[in-house]
């Protein structure tokens, strides 16, 4: 009855999105935080039909027209990251004055200084925080500086995983019922395909029938020099039936992972074709024997939700936001034990049972990641912003 009287006093609500962020290239952004983006903009109209929205774009953003989803492009590129924090903090401010929208929703981290709209603000994670080297110097201070002050200031504060909500509290000490969580959501597009697909595919990549599969960028916190390790303690004839492959484009301090490739003579059963096209990954998870990713952060871990709802079962570390991802398929592991990764390898390669029940229960609990319920849980948090 409350959120019924509620939505009867805030009637026709007009929302600002800064959707800057959002860019056509391919990479990290990409795949990530601008996925998140493109993905939640599109769901929103559907969620609230009382809502519309003016989504401020730089050149290189792209999204599809919708009637109360009005487009303001600025007239020249944000996509370099100081072109696009001088937008954020100088020209923002104007465009929100001309708009005037009731409350402002920052998709990144930060919302501008000089401002006295309400704002909502998301977090994706906390990375900048735990592993500063990943970004350049200026970049860092900004996010570290300005994430914690637009968070202070919001009226809500957006995660995308409780374990990113828990960090929020523990290191910027924002109040755990000032957080709401609006999980990722999992395209329709990953979902088990034809065999004779797969089978093509694999034949076009020169894959061999069997692999695992990793997807990311190829850094120090996806930590694949434990899942190399623990591949080479496989028997040799294991290896030689079943691959690995390292999907993602270099990222920072990389050469470990090549190292410990050629430490233990992995060259010729683990493969790295680098960055893998949007439109290919469903192929990649259907075709995977198993989906392996023994990072020790992530704001949520999109690619574990992807593989499961392919039903491509599982191995992730124990840590951060993957427990989530997961839920209660596949297997959770310490992120630093080689041995508990070789014994998990093997039983994946020996037990196509565990597998194709792990497969099954994948595919239900990713079911529950649309972007339908992402955009409902945020615009619940456009309510508690504004009433």
């Amino acid at each position: 009855m409350f959120s019924g009287i509620i939505r009867a006093m805030i009637p026709n609500i007009h929302i600002g999105l800064n959707a800057h962020l959002l860019t056509a290239q391919a990479g990290y952004r990409g795949a990530g935080i601008n996925g998140y983006i493109t993905n939640l903009i599109r769901a929103l109209p559907d969620a609230d039909p009382s809502i519309h929205y003016t989504v401020f774009m730089g050149q290189q953003g792209h999204l599809p027209d919708h009637e109360r989803l009005i487009q303001r492009r600025t007239g020249w590129s944000t996509e370099k990251p100081r072109r696009r924090i001088l937008w954020e903090q100088i020209m923002q401010p104007v465009a929100l004055l001309r708009t005037r929208p009731g409350l402002l929703h920052a998709l990144a981290f930060v919302s501008p200084m000089i401002n006295r709209i309400p704002t909502v603000v998301t977090v994706y994670d906390l990375s900048f925080i735990h592993y500063p080297n990943v970004l350049p110097a200026v970049r860092r201070l900004y996010l570290r500086f300005f994430t914690r002050r637009s968070c202070d200031r919001a009226r809500r504060v957006i995660a995308i995983s409780q374990s990113t909500a828990r960090d929020l509290t523990a290191c910027f000490g924002i109040p755990a019922d000032k957080i709401d969580i609006a999980l990722p959501g999992v395209s329709d597009r990953f979902r088990p395909l034809p065999t004779l697909d797969v089978d093509r595919f694999r034949w076009r990549k020169g894959l061999p029938d069997r692999f695992l599969l990793f997807l990311g960028t190829l850094e120090p916190r996806k930590n694949l020099p434990v899942l190399l390790r623990a591949y080479a303690q496989l028997p040799a004839p294991d290896r030689q039936v079943v691959h690995l492959v390292l999907g993602g484009g270099r990222g920072w301090m990389f050469e470990d992972i090549f190292r410990t490739i050629e430490q233990h003579s992995l060259g010729a059963t683990v493969h790295l074709p680098g960055y893998l096209p949007a439109d290919e990954l469903p192929l990649w998870y259907n075709a995977a024997e198993a989906f392996v990713y023994p990072s020790v952060f992530e704001g949520f871990g999109l690619p574990v939700a992807e593989a499961l709802a392919c039903g491509t079962p599982a191995l992730v570390s124990n840590v951060s936001s993957l427990p989530e991802a997961v839920g209660d398929t596949g297997c959770c592991l310490p992120p630093d034990d080689v041995t508990a990764w070789t014994n998990a390898l093997a039983r994946v390669i020996h037990d196509p049972a565990w597998r194709e029940e792990a497969g099954h229960q994948g595919r239900e609990h990713a079911a529950r990641f649309t972007w339908a319920n992402t955009a409902a849980q945020t615009v619940a948090s456009y309510r508690r912003a504004l009433a």
